[in-house]
């Protein structure tokens, strides 16, 4: 079975997974060597006459209500189509920003429509991969052999468009899923020529399996955690401490942000401690 990954983007109705609705859905599959094979798929859907799209969000794609109504896909058949490139087998799909946000609303467009919304993320030997974080982490520590765009003085910007444009690499129409998906494989590639040891390592974590490898056993090793709930100036970076398995959630790790004095938690009793 050979492997590939499946790069995909959602343009969407607004920012709520739960609440809006994807509208269009570009997807393109290359070879680990990130090699395009075959065509783009390039999907759009009619969320319903009960969805109010946000006029920010419309403004943002674009995309005309009014042709999504005379041509666009009923959800039923939009999201059969996403799930038939996701489900197959040896295929890791991938994004920027991703995980955060594509992946929320395509897990809940698989269960509004009775379709189990995690089973193509693992079986068959899938995956999923988020490289917003592959640039965090490298522009934090492996910076070399990339141009970085600041959106402040010292506050570094991942947005696509203007890593793209940091970087010389073609992309007219930001916000056009195609192009989105296009210009993410293609700032990718890049980035990997630059620092492919960084790359190949942080591809081989998007499974669980490393990564608790790396977290085991708790509250022995420091980590370097690259993530969005760390401020830009500090590199969304932060070395902690794994502690102890989330009391509800047995995927989830409580770590602690090395940089802050622990003396205020070692103050607290168990019962402070657990609410």
């Amino acid at each position: 079975m050979a492997e590939t990954i499946y790069w995909y983007d959602l343009e969407t109705t607004g920012i709520d997974p739960a609440k809006d609705r994807a509208i269009q859905f570009a997807g393109i599959r290359t070879d680990l060597d990130l090699n395009v094979l075959g065509e783009p798929v390039n999907l759009f859907c009619y969320p319903g006459d009960d969805v109010v799209p946000s006029p920010d969000a419309i403004a943002v794609t674009g995309i005309n209500m009014s042709d999504l109504q005379r041509q666009g896909l009923r959800e039923t058949d939009f999201i059969a189509a996403i799930l038939a490139e996701f489900s197959q087998p040896g295929t890791c799909v991938a994004g920027f920003n991703s995980i955060r946000f594509d992946d929320e609303f395509t897990r809940n467009t698989l269960y509004r429509n009775f379709l189990d919304p995690y089973a193509r993320e693992w079986q068959g030997g899938n995956s999923r991969w988020d490289v917003i974080d592959l640039f965090r982490m490298a522009q934090a520590l492996r910076p070399e052999g990339f141009h970085w765009p600041e959106r402040a003085p010292g506050i570094p910007s991942f947005r696509l468009e203007q890593l793209t444009q940091a970087n010389q690499v073609g992309h007219a129409n930001a916000h056009d899923a195609v192009a989105d998906v296009m210009a993410t494989i293609d700032v990718t590639r890049k980035l990997r020529q630059a620092q492919g040891k960084l790359y190949d390592y942080l591809f081989n974590l998007r499974r669980k399996g490393p990564v608790r490898d790396q977290l085991y056993p708790l509250g022995k090793s420091a980590i370097v955690h690259v993530s969005s709930m760390y401020p830009a100036h500090r590199g969304c970076l932060a070395v902690v401490l794994p502690l102890c398995v989330h009391p509800t959630n047995p995927n989830g790790i409580i770590c602690f942000d090395l940089t802050e004095d622990p003396e205020e938690l070692i103050r607290l009793g168990p019962d402070e401690l657990y609410r």
